[in-house]
C-alpha cells in the first residue's frame, strides 16, 4: 500500500468527523450501533471462559462420599437442599471429626453447631421482610458469607450449616477433601450440536446489524464524495475516501463496544435470568476471538462501504442512484440457501457421523448459509412485491412510493429481524423435536399428591406416626400417605430388594390387594422401576431367607403375588416385599426409612413452604421435593436457559440497532418531511406513512424467515433422526415477537419524526 493510499484513507477518516453537528451526529449513531454489536460479540466470546470458570468452581466444591476407609481429617456432610417460592437453595450440614477436617471452597472456617455461612444472595433473601418463613426453616445464626470461589455464580442461594450427631446416620457422606477427582462424561453430542445452532442463531443477526450500521448517512456521504469529484478526485480516490470513512466508523465502533462491554461487565453480577448469573471476573473474552472481532469489524465496514459504491455512480455534478436500475436477479440469491442444504445433505443421508467435529462445522456452516439466504432474498422479494402495489390513501401511497424508490434501504432495515426470526424458528423447531430425548414423563398424578418428603436416617414406628401427625397438622395439608421401608439382602446373591412395612391401608397404596389382614405378606410382581437399590435379577420368592437391618427373616410360604400400583409421583415398587407389622415384628420395631406423599390445598398461600418448615422441624435431613409431571435433563435445560438469555440480549440489540437506523433515516429525510408539512401535508398522514413503510417490509420479510427457519429446523431434526415437530403456536409467538420489536421501535421513533416536521427543518447547515 503506497503512501498516497494511506493519506487518502486518513483523509477519509478525518472527513467522517467533519460536518459540524450533522457530521458528529452521524458518527455517533454509527459508532453506537456498531458498538452495540461489538459488545454483543465480546459477550459471546466470553462464554467459553465464563463456563470454564463456573465449572471449575462447581467441581472444586463437589462433596461426594469417598468411602469409610479414610485418613485423618474426616468431615461428615449431609445434603440439605431446599426450595423457597420457586428458588432452589443449595444446603449442606457439616460436622468435623477432627481439627484437620477440610473446609469447603469460599469458607474460611467450618461453622459450629447452630451456625451457618451463607451466600450473599441468600443473606439478602433472609433479610427481606418476606423471608420470615425461610428464616424459621434455616434456624441457624449467620456467622459469615461464602466467598466467590465457593459459588457457581453471584445469584446462587447456598449455605453451609454446622451439625452434630451425624455419624452413623443414613445419607451421611464421609469426606477427606472437597473436589471432583474424576470428571464425569462430556455432554451428549446432540446437545453440542444444539449449542452450535444456538450460537449461529444468536450471532448471525449481529453481523447484519453491524453491516447496516456502517451505512448510516449514506446519502450525505455520496454528496460529499460528489463534491470531491468536482474538486478533481478520481473514482479510485473517492473509493479510498469512502473506505477511510467506513474504517473510522468501524474503529470508533470497536472503541464504543469495548467501553459498553467493560461497563456492562461490572454490572453483570446484579442480574439473574433463569437461574443464570456470572461474576464480572468470569466475563473475559477469549483472546483469539477478541483479535478476530478487532479485525473482522473494520474489515466488514470497509467491505460494505466499497460494495455499496459499486451500485452508485458518483460524478462531479451529482449522484446517480435511482435512475433506471435493472431488476434484481433471483437465481444467485437462492444460492446461499441451496449451499446450506448441500452442507447438511451428507448428514441427512447418513454419510457423515453426527458425533464428530466435522459434523459441528457442517451444521454451523449450513445454518449460517441458510440464514444468509433470508437476507439475500429479502431485497428481491420487497422489490418484486412493492413494484405491483399502488392506489390506496395518501399515507399508503407515500409509503409505497418511498419503498419503490429505495427498496434496498427498506429491506436492509428489517433484514436483521427476519434473520433473527428465522434463526429462532429453526432453534425452536430443533429444540421441540429433541425434547422427547431429554425429557421424560414421570406418570405422576398430581390429583393425589403434589409433594413428597423423605427421611433416610430412619425412624421407629412411634416416631413415624408422630412425623405423619405433624405433617397432617400443617395448615393446608389434606392427606399424608406414608411408606416405611428398608433394603433386604437376597439369598445366594449380591442383589438387594426392598421390604415395606405398613398397615393394610398403607400397603394398598403400593399394590392392588384384593384382601389384607394383620400378619399378611405380599410380593409385588413385574419389572422393577429405577430406585436407589439394585434391581434384583429374580424377585423374592416365598420361603426364601433374607436379611434386613442385620436380622434374618424367612418370607412366609403363604406370601401372595400381587400387582404394583403407581404411586402419586409415578413410581412403582415392583419386585418388593410388602408386610404388615405382625408378619415381621422384629423388623417392624426397628428404625425404617420413610417416604411421605402429601396432598395439599394449593389455594392456600405458601402451603409448600409451610410443609418444608414442618419437615425442617422434624429433621434438617428430611428432604422435601415437589412432584413433577415431566423430568428434564439438566444439561439440556442449561443450554435452553442460556439460549433464552441470549435471545433476550439479541432482542434488545435488535430494538436498539433498528432505532438507530430509523433515526438516521429520519435525519436524512428531515428536509423532505419539513417540506411536505410546509406544503400542507397532515402530520397524521405522514405518521401513518411511516408505519406503513415499516409494516410492508416486515410482513414480506417474515415470509421467507418462517420458510427458511422451519426448513432448517426440520433438516436438523431429520439429520439426527428425531421425529419432525413443528408447533404453530411457537411459530406465532416467534413471529409476533419479531413484529412486536419492530412496532415498538417505530412508535419510539415517532416523537423524533414529529419534531423533524417543523418548518425549521428546511434550514440547511
Amino acid at each position: 500500500m503506497s503512501a498516497s493510499w494511506l493519506r487518502q484513507l486518513a483523509f477519509g477518516v478525518r472527513l467522517a468527523c467533519r460536518g459540524g453537528v450533522t457530521g458528529w451526529t452521524r458518527v455517533a449513531l454509527t459508532a453506537t450501533a456498531v458498538g452495540l454489536g461489538v459488545a454483543f460479540l465480546l459477550l459471546a466470546a466470553s462464554v467459553p471462559n465464563l463456563l470454564e470458570a463456573r465449572d471449575t468452581r462447581v467441581a472444586a466444591r463437589v462433596d461426594d462420599g469417598q468411602g469409610p476407609d479414610l485418613p485423618d481429617g474426616i468431615l461428615l456432610v449431609v445434603m440439605t437442599d431446599t426450595e423457597f417460592r420457586g428458588v432452589t437453595i443449595r444446603g449442606r450440614l457439616l460436622q468435623p471429626l477432627s481439627a484437620t477436617a477440610p473446609t469447603p471452597p469460599g469458607v474460611s472456617a467450618l461453622p459450629k453447631a447452630g451456625e451457618m455461612v451463607v451466600s450473599p444472595a441468600l443473606d439478602e433473601l433472609l433479610a427481606e421482610p418476606g423471608g420470615a418463613l425461610l428464616r424459621a426453616r434455616l434456624d441457624y445464626r449467620v456467622v459469615g458469607r461464602i466467598a466467590d470461589e465457593g459459588l457457581a455464580g453471584p445469584g446462587e442461594f447456598a449455605y453451609y450449616a454446622g451439625g452434630d450427631q451425624l455419624d452413623g446416620k443414613a445419607g451421611v457422606r464421609r469426606l477427606a477433601a472437597f473436589g471432583d477427582p474424576s470428571p464425569g462424561p462430556g455432554p451428549d453430542p446432540r446437545l453440542i450440536l444444539m449449542a452450535v445452532v444456538a450460537f449461529v442463531v444468536l450471532l448471525a443477526p449481529v453481523a447484519i446489524f453491524i453491516a447496516a450500521a456502517v451505512r448510516f448517512g449514506g446519502e450525505s456521504r455520496d454528496r460529499r464524495l460528489a463534491a470531491l469529484r468536482l474538486m478533481g478526485a478520481d473514482l479510485a480516490m473517492t473509493r479510498r475516501f469512502a473506505a477511510g470513512e467506513a474504517l473510522a466508523g468501524g474503529l470508533l465502533g470497536l472503541g464504543v463496544g469495548a467501553v459498553i462491554f467493560l461497563a456492562g461487565r461490572q454490572l453483570v453480577d446484579r442480574f439473574t435470568l433463569w437461574d443464570i448469573s456470572a461474576f464480572p471476573a468470569d466475563v473475559r473474552p477469549s483472546l483469539p476471538l477478541t483479535a478476530l472481532i478487532a479485525v473482522a469489524v473494520p474489515a466488514l465496514a470497509v467491505g460494505v462501504a466499497l460494495g455499496v459504491l459499486r451500485k452508485v455512480a458518483i460524478e462531479p455534478l451529482g449522484v446517480v442512484r435511482r435512475a433506471g436500475q435493472g431488476r434484481r436477479r433471483l437465481w444467485w440469491r437462492l444460492l446461499p440457501s441451496v449451499a446450506g442444504l448441500a452442507l447438511l445433505a451428507p448428514m441427512l443421508a447418513g454419510l457423515v457421523d453426527t458425533d464428530g467435529q466435522l459434523a459441528r462445522v457442517q451444521v454451523g456452516g449450513g445454518a449460517v448459509l441458510m440464514l444468509m439466504g433470508v437476507a439475500t432474498l429479502l431485497p428481491w422479494l420487497v422489490e418484486a412485491v412493492v413494484r405491483r402495489l399502488g392506489g390506496g390513501g395518501l399515507s399508503w401511497q407515500l409509503a409505497i412510493r418511498r419503498i419503490q424508490m429505495d427498496s434496498a434501504s427498506a429491506a436492509r432495515l428489517v433484514s436483521g429481524v427476519a434473520v433473527a426470526v428465522a434463526g429462532a424458528i429453526a432453534l425452536q423447531t430443533f429444540v421441540a423435536g429433541m425434547e422427547s430425548a431429554f425429557t421424560d414423563a414421570t406418570g405422576a398424578d398430581l390429583s393425589r399428591a403434589q409433594v413428597t418428603a423423605a427421611l433416610d436416617e430412619g425412624a421407629t414406628p412411634a416416631r413415624a406416626r408422630e412425623i405423619s401427625g405433624r405433617l397432617s397438622a400443617t395448615p393446608g395439608v389434606r392427606s399424608v400417605t406414608s411408606v416405611a421401608y428398608t433394603d433386604v439382602e437376597l439369598p445366594d446373591t449380591d442383589d438387594y430388594s426392598s421390604l415395606v412395612v405398613g398397615s393394610c391401608a398403607e400397603l394398598r397404596e403400593l399394590a392392588r390387594l384384593s384382601r389384607c389382614r394383620s400378619g399378611d405378606t405380599f410380593i409385588v410382581e413385574g419389572a422393577r422401576a429405577e430406585r436407589d437399590t439394585v434391581d434384583p435379577a429374580e424377585p423374592p420368592r416365598p420361603g426364601a431367607r433374607v436379611t434386613a437391618l442385620g436380622t434374618g427373616w424367612t418370607i412366609p410360604a403363604t406370601a401372595t403375588q400381587v400387582k404394583a400400583r403407581t404411586l402419586p409421583d409415578g413410581s412403582t415398587w415392583n419386585r418388593t416385599i410388602l408386610a404388615t407389622p405382625a408378619a415381621v415384628p422384629a423388623l417392624a420395631a426397628k428404625p425404617l426409612r420413610l417416604q411421605y406423599f402429601i396432598d395439599l390445598d394449593q389455594t392456600r398461600p405458601d402451603i409448600g413452604e409451610l410443609v418444608r418448615n414442618t419437615a425442617a422441624q422434624v429433621s434438617p435431613m428430611m428432604a422435601v421435593y415437589g412432584i413433577r409431571e415431566v423430568k428434564v435433563d439438566s444439561k439440556f435445560s442449561g443450554i435452553l436457559r442460556g439460549t433464552l438469555v441470549g435471545t433476550v440480549a439479541l432482542l434488545l440489540l435488535i430494538g436498539t440497532s433498528m432505532l438507530a437506523t430509523m433515526l438516521d433515516q429520519l435525519r436524512e429525510r428531515r428536509a423532505l418531511l419539513a417540506a411536505l408539512t410546509a406544503f400542507g401535508a397532515k402530520r397524521g398522514a405522514l405518521t401513518r406513512a411511516t408505519l406503513w413503510q415499516m409494516a410492508v417490509p416486515v410482513v414480506l420479510g417474515l415470509v421467507p424467515a418462517v420458510l427458511a427457519g422451519t426448513a432448517l429446523g426440520v433438516a436438523l431434526l431429520a439429520m439426527l433422526g428425531f421425529p419432525l415437530h413443528v408447533s404453530l403456536t411457537q411459530l406465532f409467538v416467534t413471529v409476533a415477537a419479531g413484529a412486536g420489536v419492530v412496532a415498538l421501535v417505530t412508535l419510539a421513533s415517532l416523537p423524533v419524526q414529529l419534531r423533524l416536521m417543523r418548518p425549521d427543518g428546511l434550514r440547511v447547515e
